[in-house]
């Protein structure tokens, strides 16, 4: 991402009052969960004969838990560990698309709430294969989630299943699950939980790629996991001088990055990128908190990126504005998920079809589903225009000219 973009967006915009309201409304949400029932990875005691069952394997850094329906707690693991996890989803009649219905006790009751039904140790790399054969569809595609910041092992894990589920894919899920508290004042610990699963990250999608039963890897991360997914990349491509040409998709939703960062990262990806798609939304209220804690750089998920449209489409990146499109999160950093609206787009991305070509039509959908709900498609603009000749001159520096060479008098990085 080009530096011009964060250097109009150094100034906070919000008061003070804004940003208390924002963190208020954060504790309510966070009080709200808290409410729930706990150690909800307990079998239900009847199977539903009418409910949906997706198969996820799981690879976490977690620190195993030894509560009963917990599996692991948000502390730090010493070592990834692996599970072959399956999720009932309800039927139709008792769900809406992009509803998680949260077992309210437990044991869950499976004919109106999401509910574990099995979980088996992938104890070796045999297993492994095994588990994707058996999961695997046409075009050998793999699907790998990375949750976002405030999320339990339970939450990434029914957040992965309904994705799947509601999306249609038949792309083989894996679900990376990084050390987070889901403490809403637990920001730090978790960034540096995101931090501390890097390498983990780096190796999953390079045991992805150099299997010779997988054709075609799509990344999707939601929020503080999409730093992380980034920064794996960044990774990879620094240990095997390019990002495997099997990563074709990367979607980042909710990017809660700073856009100076991912600019690094991006450039550091080195020029043989995947396609990128990126949702974003100036009404996202956790990213302008994320914001706000940052220093007031801008966060990618948060961010007007209009102007930047052409600069974007030349770097293979397609930019999906959400804004005018309402969610089941009041806090609007969840609309990648449980909007059906946006969740029926989305599945094209998630089968790992191209992102080249079609786009106008993606976003006029996009913007017809908005405008079929009665809600304005006018979109708030925190950015200041900019010359896109001056943008242009400074990405082909960037892609062009070699680190630590000097041009100009200044220093290439």
């Amino acid at each position: 991402m080009p530096t011009f973009v964060s250097r109009h967006q150094r100034a906070y915009p919000g008061s003070s009052g804004l940003v208390l309201a924002i963190l208020l409304t954060l504790c309510l949400v966070a009080t709200g969960c808290a409410t729930r029932a706990m150690n909800v990875l307990q079998p239900p005691t009847v199977a539903a004969s009418e409910a949906t069952r997706i198969n996820l394997l799981v690879a976490t850094t977690r620190k195993p838990s030894k509560d009963a329906g917990r599996l692991y707690s948000g502390e730090r693991g010493t070592a990834i560990s692996l599970d072959s996890v399956t999720v009932t989803i309800p039927p139709d009649r008792n769900r809406k698309i992009g509803q998680i219905q949260w077992p309210s006790r437990v044991p869950p009751d499976p004919d109106r709430e999401f509910a574990m039904v099995g979980v088996d140790k992938v104890a070796t790399e045999r297993q492994v294969f095994d588990w994707f054969r058996k999961n695997r569809n046409a075009k050998r595609q793999v699907l790998i989630f990375v949750h976002g910041y405030n999320n339990t092992y339970a939450d990434a894990v029914f957040r992965f299943a309904q994705i799947v589920h509601d999306s249609g894919t038949d792309a083989a899920p894996i679900l990376f699950a990084w050390p987070s508290r889901a403490r809403v004042f637990d920001y730090l610990y978790d960034k540096e939980s995101a931090n501390y699963s890097r390498r983990a990250l780096e190796d999953l999608i390079l045991q992805a790629s150099m299997s010779p039963d997988v054709d075609d890897v799509t990344i999707l991360a939601h929020s503080m996991g999409t730093w992380l997914a980034a920064e794996a990349l960044r990774g990879v491509a620094m240990r095997k001088n390019s990002i495997p040409a099997k990563v074709r998709n990367v979607v980042l939703a909710s990017p809660d990055i700073d856009i100076d960062v991912f600019r690094r990262q991006f450039v550091e990806m080195g020029p043989n990128k995947p396609r990128f798609t990126i949702f974003t939304s100036t009404r996202d209220k956790a990213l302008e908190v994320s914001r706000w804690l940052s220093g007031g750089i801008s966060r990618v998920g948060g961010t007007d990126l209009t102007p930047y449209t052409a600069v974007l489409d030349e770097l293979g990146v397609v930019v999906i504005d959400t804004s005018a499109i309402a969610s089941g999160d009041s806090l609007g950093h969840n609309a990648f998920a449980d909007s059906p609206e946006i969740i029926r787009l989305l599945a094209q991305r998630l089968g790992g079809q191209s992102v080249a070509g079609g786009e106008a039509g993606f976003a006029d959908r996009l913007a017809a589903a908005a405008g079929s709900l009665g809600r304005s498609a006018t979109r708030k603009t925190v950015t200041a225009p900019v010359d896109s000749s001056e943008a242009r001159k400074l990405l082909k520096r960037e892609s062009t000219t070699s680190i630590g060479q000097i041009v100009d008098g200044q220093i290439s990085y």
